[in-house]
C-alpha cells in the first residue's frame, strides 16, 4: 500500500506540468497572432511579435518633394522635407542607391547628380541643396535605414471588418453551420439510442461499421460526392453541403452518443418499459434529457470543425460571391500571394469570435461528454 500512496504525489506533479506545458504550447501562439493583429504592418513584415515592445530596423525608400519646389536661400536653391512624412523614427543611414541604403552617415553630405548635395538628419529631416535653379522633374529618391518605436494600430481590424462582402459571408456561414450541426446531432441520438438499446440482427456488424468510418479520409469522397450532386441537381448549393457535412459527422456522433446512452442506469429504461412506454417515448422523455452532455459535447465539435471549414464549402459551394462563407472571404484578402500577414492575423481573431462565445456557453457540458462511456454504468 505504501507504494501506490507515496507514487501519487509524484504523479500529480508530473499531470499538473504536463497540463501546464501544454496550456502554454497552445497559448503563447495564439497570444502571438493577438499581438501581431495590433501592431503596424510594417514592422509586422520585418519583426517578430516578440519584438513588439522595441524598436525596429527599417529601411525605407521615400522621395524628395519635385525639384521645382526649391526656395532660394543664400544663393543656392534649397529643398526640405521629411523622409518620414508625417511618421517618426531615428534615421542610422542614409543612401541614393538601394544596393547601399546606408552609404552616408547622418549629417553627411551625398553628392548626387549636377553638383547638387543631399542631407539627411537622425529626425528625417532632409536638405537638398542644388548649384543652380534645377529643372522641373520628379523628386530624388532618398534611401534610409531607420529605427522606429514600437507602433500599434487598429487598421488591421478595420480593413477586415469592413471589407466589401463580410458581411454576406457572415450570414452564409451561419445558413451553412447551424442546419450541418443540427441534423446529425437529430439522425444520430435516434441510431444512437437504437445501437445502446434496441435488439435487432446485425447489432454488432453496424456499429462496428460506424467506428471503422471513423479512419476514413473525408478528402477521397469529395470529388464523387460532388459529381453525384451535380447529376440529382443539388450541386453548388447550401443543400449539397448541408447532406455533405451531415455525412462526414455522423460517425463520430454516433459513436460518442451510443457510449454515453450505453451508460445510463438499465434499470430506468427496464421501469420505463415495465410501465408501457415505448421506445419513442423513453427516447424522448428519458433519453434526450439525460444525455444532453453528449449533445452538446458533439455539438461544440460539428460547430467549429464546419466554421472553420474551408475546403468542403470550397467543393460544394464554390467561390460564388453570393455564397462565398467567412473563410472564403478572408482567404480572398490575402490576395494571391497571401503575404499579408496583418491579415491573416486580424481575419484570426475575427473568425474565432463566434466559436469562443459557443464553446464558453456550453463548455460545462464537454468534459462529461467526452468521459461518457468511459465508465461502465450501474
Amino acid at each position: 500500500m505504501s507504494t501506490p500512496v507515496g507514487s501519487r504525489p509524484a504523479l500529480a506533479w508530473v499531470v499538473n506540468i504536463s497540463v501546464i506545458l501544454l496550456v502554454a504550447l497552445w497559448t503563447l501562439p495564439t497570444f502571438g497572432i493577438l499581438v501581431s493583429s495590433l501592431r503596424d504592418k510594417d514592422q509586422l513584415a520585418v519583426s517578430g511579435w516578440w519584438t513588439a515592445l522595441t524598436s525596429s530596423e527599417r529601411n525605407l525608400v521615400a522621395r524628395a518633394a519635385p525639384p521645382e519646389n526649391a526656395t532660394l536661400e543664400g544663393g543656392r536653391y534649397v529643398l526640405t522635407g521629411n523622409v518620414f512624412e508625417g511618421g517618426s523614427g531615428e534615421v542610422t543611414g542614409f543612401g541614393i542607391s538601394s544596393r547601399d541604403p546606408s552609404a552616408f552617415a547622418v549629417g553627411e553630405e551625398a553628392e548626387l547628380r549636377g553638383g547638387a548635395t543631399l542631407t539627411v538628419e537622425a529626425n528625417g529631416d532632409y536638405t537638398i541643396a542644388y548649384a543652380g535653379e534645377p529643372e522641373p522633374g520628379r523628386g530624388q529618391r532618398i534611401f534610409v535605414s531607420s529605427v522606429e518605436p514600437p507602433k500599434f494600430t487598429t487598421a488591421n481590424y478595420e480593413n477586415v471588418l469592413f471589407s466589401e462582402g463580410l458581411g454576406k459571408s457572415f450570414i452564409n456561414t451561419m445558413t451553412v453551420t447551424i442546419p450541418a450541426t443540427v441534423i446529425p446531432i437529430l439522425i444520430a441520438a435516434y441510431a444512437a439510442y437504437a445501437l445502446a438499446w434496441m435488439e435487432f440482427p446485425g447489432r454488432a456488424l453496424l456499429l462496428a461499421a460506424i467506428v471503422g468510418l471513423l479512419v476514413v479520409p473525408l478528402q477521397m469522397s469529395l470529388i464523387p460526392l460532388l459529381r453525384l450532386y451535380n447529376t440529382v441537381g443539388i450541386g453548388k448549393s447550401f443543400i449539397g453541403i448541408w447532406l455533405a457535412h451531415t455525412g462526414f459527422g455522423l460517425p463520430l456522433a454516433i459513436y460518442l452518443l451510443r457510449n454515453y446512452m450505453a451508460g445510463l442506469p438499465r434499470e430506468i429504461i427496464e421501469s420505463a418499459r415495465v410501465d408501457g412506454a415505448s421506445d419513442f417515448e423513453i427516447f424522448r422523455k428519458i433519453i434526450l434529457p439525460l444525455s444532453f452532455p453528449a449533445l452538446a459535447s458533439f455539438a461544440i465539435f460539428q460547430f467549429l470543425w464546419v466554421w472553420n471549414d474551408l475546403l468542403v464549402a470550397t467543393v460544394f459551394l464554390g467561390n460564388n460571391e453570393e455564397q462565398l462563407v467567412l473563410t472564403g472571404r478572408l482567404r480572398e484578402l490575402l490576395g494571391s500571394r497571401g503575404g499579408n500577414w496583418e491579415i491573416l492575423t486580424a481575419s484570426a481573431f475575427v473568425a474565432i469570435v463566434v466559436p469562443i462565445l459557443v464553446f464558453f456557453a456550453m463548455q460545462r457540458y464537454l468534459v462529461r461528454g467526452l468521459l461518457a462511456g468511459s465508465v461502465k454504468g450501474g
